[in-house]
């Protein structure tokens, strides 16, 4: 009777070890802009966008992959377009930081409603709503298997949230950080506008900063070049693409400190 109750727990335990044995990056940091959560609404939260989502990341976290997430906040306010409006520049990033939490709140609710444990750890102190980001406890979280939310950004002004997720990837020792976008990887010119746009499969740090990419905010391509961080960028959008990246899967643009630059076949 014993054996016929434990039987199925030791054959998940042995397809979760296969699938952890069979992962490229164990430990991510995944970088999610706000204005993604729009969907097609033009401003704030879509819920079959949040769901879709929770699912990707669902569907990695079960692979075994452990999962840190930062997430913009320009669904809701961007701090650079603060002073438009007459509001200073820190004033208006700070309001920003305070958008990516809403946001962060909004992804943990979602994610834990698939029954994964999750942390959301604020730079900036909210202790009645999250608990304050401190660099070993984020990896003790980590390693406990529970995903990882980092809110507010750097906790300071003129820092982007690409820079806050470089850094955080950085400080938690993460494999590979992956940006989700709308677009299938780093082109030399907005595939949206540009049909001929050129696609790379790999690219430097070095190139990235030359050509003036913008995928990520420069300031966060430093850092990871000063790391050797690999960066992915690639499309979030499509069903499947964080769980076969995690697993090896060439999907995206690869950004390294190799100077190789690989064209689309």
């Amino acid at each position: 009777m014993v054996l016929i109750i434990l039987r199925p727990f030791f054959i998940f335990k042995r397809k979760f070890l296969q699938d952890v044995m069979n992962l490229k990056y164990k430990r991510v940091l995944l970088k999610l802009s706000g204005e993604s959560l729009m969907g097609q609404q033009g401003f704030g939260i879509d819920n079959n966008v949040l769901e879709f989502f929770s699912e990707e990341i669902q569907k990695a976290y079960k692979a075994g992959v452990e999962i840190g997430i930062v997430i913009g906040g320009g669904n809701i306010y961007r701090g650079l377009s603060a002073t438009s409006q007459g509001i200073d520049r820190a004033t208006g990033d700070q309001m920003g930081m305070l958008a990516t939490v809403i946001n962060a709140l909004a992804l943990q609710n979602s994610i834990e409603k698939r029954g994964i444990y999750t942390r959301l750890m604020s730079a900036i102190n909210m202790e009645a709503i999250a608990e304050p980001y401190i660099r070993r406890r984020a990896i003790r979280h980590l390693e406990k298997k529970r995903v990882v939310i980092f809110g507010a950004g750097t906790g300071h002004p003129y820092f982007s949230t690409d820079t806050a997720a470089s850094l955080r990837a950085v400080e938690i020792n993460a494999d590979v950080i992956v940006k989700g976008t709308r677009v299938d990887g780093v082109f030399d010119s907005d595939p949206e506008k540009n049909p001929n746009a050129f696609r790379f499969e790999n690219i430097s740090y070095l190139d990235v900063l030359k050509k003036n990419l913008r995928i990520m905010d420069l300031t966060a391509v430093s850092l990871c070049q000063e790391n050797n961080l690999p960066m992915i960028v690639f499309n979030m959008d499509v069903k499947d693409n964080l769980l076969k990246l995690v697993m090896g899967e060439e999907i995206g643009t690869l950004i390294n400190s190799g100077e190789k630059i690989t064209k689309e076949v």
